[in-house]
């Protein structure tokens, strides 16, 4: 066929498609739908974070509304906008990083101690069953005692230092990481356990392949907790005796009748207790991604 454009000349080309059929036009999705679908699937996945400002928001509001309403004086009640003027106070001048920090540290020593302790028993529990009924009866009955009625003690054998609120972080951890350690050793398929070792597998890789992949998911349950405790722990040592610290802001606030300083301390010890937990949330999700991935597969 010759070209149109050269017999007509202005006439657009022949393409050798028939004019008269109609012609298919492709839509395609709207960015705006695909948009809302991400920010739909989002919002399922992380519902409290998808609620967490509206949350907050309706909090600061009632909190402001209770005190203009009830007319507190700042040394009862402090409003949100004197809290916060506060804290920048304290921000400017280092006083808040200061004592967070040295907070940050016992919690962090005293996690170390105290995880590592509970994973080596809670794993030789979990093995013998003789060491556990030597070892479990006195484990409880150290529980038994609370910690407020130790941490005296432990500031008088130990000083007011760093290493009296690091025994009483370790404690607080201890138990909980020690429980979930010796269940999900215990956990652990023993069929599977002999099928390793038909196989002539190393204590090793026994550990490594099965028995820590195995009893990762309860463990995590207990290291959970254990984050919140810690928190608590080096709080309460605090409260028995420091120079520094969240829980030294708090001593020194009620002394003062400064209540905006307290409500910082407290407000910075529920976000260091929030962010510590949702550290160990993520880690679980990145080492047990095969569990969710078998789930899915499964489904």
């Amino acid at each position: 066929m010759k070209d149109s454009s050269i017999l007509f000349p202005g006439a657009p080309a022949d393409d050798g498609t028939d004019p008269a059929a109609p012609q298919t036009i492709e839509h395609p999705a709207p960015r705006t739908r695909r948009q809302a679908g991400r920010v739909r699937d989002w919002i399922a996945r992380h519902p409290a974070l998808a609620a967490f400002p509206f949350v907050l928001s309706a909090a600061l509001l009632l909190w402001e509304a209770l005190v203009r309403w009830q007319e507190y004086p700042v040394f009862i009640l402090p409003g949100p906008r004197t809290v916060l003027r506060k804290a920048l106070a304290m921000a400017v001048d280092g006083s808040l990083l200061r004592h967070a920090q040295a907070t940050v540290i016992e919690i962090g020593a005293g996690l170390l101690i105290g995880l590592t302790l509970a994973f080596l028993l809670g794993y030789w529990l979990g093995r013998s069953r003789t060491l556990d009924r030597i070892l479990s009866p006195y484990l409880v009955a150290s529980q038994t005692i609370p910690v407020v009625a130790i941490a005296p003690l432990l500031v008088i054998w130990f000083g007011s230092g760093l290493l009296s609120k690091v025994l009483v972080t370790t404690i607080m951890v201890f138990f909980p990481t020690l429980v979930s350690t010796v269940v999900g050793i215990r956990n652990v398929d023993p069929d599977l356990r002999e099928l390793m070792r038909s196989l002539r597998a190393s204590r090793r890789q026994l550990f490594l392949k099965l028995e820590l992949p195995g009893a990762l998911p309860v463990i995590f349950s207990g290291l959970k907790l254990s984050v919140i405790l810690a928190v608590v722990g080096a709080i309460v040592g605090e409260f028995v005796g420091a120079d520094q610290g969240l829980g030294f802001l708090i001593n020194l606030g009620r002394g003062v009748l400064d209540t905006p300083m307290i409500f910082v301390a407290v407000l910075m010890i529920v976000l260091l207790a929030q962010g510590m937990y949702w550290s160990v949330t993520l880690l679980e999700s990145y080492l047990l991604r095969w569990k969710q991935l078998g789930l899915k597969d499964g489904d």
